[in-house]
């Protein structure tokens, strides 16, 4: 079985990355990324694979896992065939080492958090009122704006640098024949939509970019990051349209505009996708006229 890297869409105005995987099953394959990643399950049954670790997991499993290390969740039959009476459901929060700062894990107040890190290379499960607590906070978090978002994190942060309830999953040796570079794709694909999202990106400038057919390149678009390039695109272009609507000095057509999208119907359309509410409804949870 081929481990494949894959990757969760960042908002362009967050540091990490809180995710909710709603489905049928669970379609994520085997694969691993750079980020920190926790799992919690919220509903869903069937075998979990972390390494080498093969087990069993049931609503309320939660995982934490180191970079680049390979894993996967594979639903119980019935909700593969669409005969389970509910959807799979999971959240995952996946951040980096330096998503606050080169430093940050550096300080003297990260020292424990620093410690229980290293021990995550080989992933591990979370049990006990540490479970409970952190299940709690994660629950929360979906709905929260930035800085409670980050609180919440930082809590969880201590809940797993105090704990002791964990069983470590992958072996050791496992963990050291791990392949620890990044696909140069990735860092060639992402580098040019970070830089160019506010203009006009096609397939074929992507494709060529990636020194791909544009064919292979949706599809190793889709395969990787779970989205496709256009959906990816207008999530990285809704975050920032965020981070100008906080503005004052510029309306909404002109933030539809900086951040790439050609017209405002479709500026509308996609942001309330993602948000939930329209750009001026934004605006005005921020106390804006």
């Amino acid at each position: 079985m081929k481990s494949i890297e894959q990757r969760l869409p960042q908002e362009f105005d967050k540091s990490f990355i809180v995710f909710q995987e709603v489905g049928q099953f669970f379609p994520c394959p085997w694969h691993y990324h750079p980020e920190y990643e926790l799992v919690l399950v919220l509903k869903s049954t069937g075998r979990r694979m972390v390494g080498d670790h093969i087990s069993y997991f049931d609503e309320g499993d939660l995982v934490f896992m180191g970079p680049m290390l390979s894993h996967v969740w594979v639903s119980d039959p019935e909700f593969i065939y669409g005969q389970a009476e509910y959807q799979a459901d999971a959240i995952v929060v996946q951040f980096v080492d330096s998503f606050l700062g080169k430093s940050f894990m550096d300080i003297p107040e990260m020292e424990g958090f620093a410690q229980f890190l290293k021990l995550s290379s080989r992933g591990m499960v979370i049990k006990g009122q540490t479970r409970e607590k952190i299940t709690a906070l994660m629950t929360q978090m979906l709905p929260m704006n930035g800085l409670q978002r980050l609180s919440a994190l930082l809590s969880i942060f201590d809940l797993l640098a105090r704990t002791s309830e964990y069983e470590l999953l992958a072996s050791p040796g496992f963990v050291q024949n791990v392949e620890l570079k990044s696909s140069d794709h990735f860092r060639r694909i992402n580098e040019h939509i970070m830089q160019n999202f506010h203009e006009e990106i096609s397939l074929p400038q992507m494709a060529s970019i990636a020194n791909m057919a544009v064919t292979t390149f949706c599809n190793f678009f889709k395969e990787h990051y779970r989205v496709t390039f256009v959906e990816y695109l207008n999530t990285i272009r809704v975050g920032h349209a965020c981070k100008l609507l906080s503005e004052r000095d510029l309306n909404i057509v002109e933030v539809a505009y900086e951040c790439g999208f050609n017209n405002l119907a479709n500026f509308n359309r996609q942001f309330k996708k993602f948000k939930r509410m329209t750009p001026s409804e934004f605006r005005r949870t921020l106390n804006f006229n």
